[in-house]
């Protein structure tokens, strides 16, 4: 049936005006979630001595927060459409704080897994899914500037809890500092609070279809009540529970949309950020351990993690502004491998980097390849996808990517606790991300390559008449056959069943 006439589409992308308070809650929400599980390490070299544990056992701390954050995306995702992204934030700002003041009376390293690393990673995933989300709604033609924008939040936040933990611990141990920064996490509830809907033409099209959806429903089971009274129609109610259960797997596509595992730039993107994340936070969250393991102070080694940080804060937005170019959008997926690819070499050099000088010269190539990674990570994935599928796909990549993020902290730990040597976990990182980038830039060629040609066809059946014309004159002298046949063809032609003429259509 028809829409009804007072239906409003929902209205466009401002790109700008309040979007950019937006892009500054995004800073805020995006840059606690990215930068606080590497800012705890600093606390990581303390837990292990209280309570004596191993490097592999005080990193799952990290990897089940960031397991936990993308684990949690379709959770997030789900909550986002049904309540919008002001809520959910707010929700998880009041998860983190609860978490993280939890943690500072643990007695265990099992009791820090659950408040730290599922109420804390919990409430993180319900801050970094919905500010990307505002993002999209609110930018179009300038998204990547605003997605890098937004994405600085990372390394402005981690410069500045790097040496703000350690301040913290010298001052109040570990469990004081965990109840300051619970406090200091609440000011997400401040941020989700900035994340405006856009307006009230999604919120009036939403009622509207919800509207109609209950009056179809209602005129659905008054005609099954009908039906079902009739001695006639007895099959019906078999034909309602096929309906049903039609209807509730339409509901749970309508929240995640499983046809994207169909898409094949997105198949593409999945596989080779599962590689990617097997190796991309371990030397983030390993690197002051590192400088305190070959003889540097507790800030020297801090300080490592802030010039980083502050090499991201130029890296991130620069690199939207240049994939934002004429020259770099169109092929965009080319300098996201690119990226991915040129992290993994800082990681297989940096064993030649012993001293202190060293150590510093890759920390700013980390910090320039970190930055440039994550400012295209979701713009390349909203790329292939499009703004009004990429709730539904990014909860699916996260919740699939978490797998690796959960393994690759402790993998490097098992690694530097049987060779007694930090060295193997960097090419390790190192050897998995070059190859992720290897191939992601293999197949993003392949995929557009395969979407030129689609294109190049599609086009020509358009524009092409002799096709047209050739597909009619075949119909056309087919039907004349069939009607000019002999007697002899007759006998089939009763077979098939006699003729019902439906709508102004013949049907055989």
């Amino acid at each position: 049936m028809p829409p009804p006439a007072n239906t409003r589409r929902a209205p466009s992308p401002p790109d700008g005006g309040w979007g950019w308070v937006v892009v500054f809650g995004a800073f805020v929400s995006i840059g606690f979630a990215y930068a606080f599980p590497k800012g705890v390490a600093i606390f990581f070299k303390e837990i292990q001595d209280f309570f004596g544990t191993s490097y592999s056992e005080v990193a799952w701390i990290s990897s089940i927060i960031l397991a936990t954050t993308y684990g949690a995306g379709p959770i997030s995702s789900i909550l986002v459409n049904r309540y919008g992204s002001r809520p959910v934030v707010m929700l998880g700002g009041l998860l983190c704080g609860i978490g993280m003041v939890s943690a500072a009376f643990c007695t265990s390293i099992m009791q820090l897994y659950i408040c730290v690393g599922f109420i804390t990673g919990l409430g993180l995933a319900l801050n970094l899914q919905p500010s990307v989300i505002m993002i999209g709604k609110y930018f179009l033609k300038r998204r990547p500037v605003a997605n890098g924008l937004a994405m600085a939040g990372s390394p402005v936040m981690l410069c500045t809890l790097a040496p703000l933990n350690q301040f913290l611990f010298d001052s109040f141990g570990w469990r004081g500092s965990f109840l300051v920064l619970g406090a200091i996490l609440l000011n997400c509830c401040v941020a989700g609070a900035l994340f405006r809907p856009i307006g009230p033409g999604t919120a009036s099209v939403k009622t509207q279809v919800t509207e109609e959806g209950k009056g179809a429903l209602k005129r659905e089971d008054t005609e099954d009540a009908m039906e079902m009274s009739s001695p006639t129609n007895l099959p019906v109610k078999n034909k309602t529970e096929e309906e049903r259960d039609r209807d509730c797997c339409e509901k749970i596509n309508q929240y995640l949309d499983f046809s994207l595992f169909k898409h094949r730039g997105f198949l593409i993107y999945l596989i080779g950020n599962v590689l990617m994340f097997l190796g991309f936070f371990a030397p983030i969250i390993f690197l002051a351990p590192y400088a305190k393991h070959i003889g540097f102070d507790e800030y020297s080694a801090a300080f490592l993690l802030s010039i980083l940080a502050i090499v991201d804060i130029v890296a991130r937005p620069t690199t939207g502004i240049i994939a934002n170019s004429k020259w770099v959008r169109p092929r965009i997926q080319y300098f996201f491998s690119f990226s991915i690819a040129f992290n993994g070499t800082c990681h297989l050099l940096c064993p030649l980097a012993s001293s202190y000088t060293g150590l510093v010269i890759y920390s700013v190539f980390f910090g320039l390849a970190f930055g440039m990674v994550c400012a295209m990570l979701f713009e390349t994935l909203m790329d292939l996808v499009g703004a009004a599928r990429f709730t539904s796909a990014v909860g699916l990549v996260t919740i699939a990517e978490c797998c690796t993020i959960l393994l690759g902290p402790p993998i490097g730990g098992k690694l530097i606790d049987t060779f007694g040597d930090y060295k193997y976990m960097f090419i390790k990182c190192g050897v998995v991300m070059v190859l992720a980038g290897t191939f992601l830039f293999i197949m993003n060629y392949y995929n557009y390559r395969m979407l030129a040609k689609e294109e190049k066809e599609r086009k020509a059946k358009e524009e092409d008449p002799k096709t047209v014309r050739t597909e009619n004159e075949c119909r056309n002298n087919w039907i004349k056959e069939t009607t000019q046949d002999g007697p002899e063809l007759e006998p089939l032609r009763e077979e098939q069943g006699p003729k019902k003429e439906v709508n102004g259509i013949i049907e055989v």
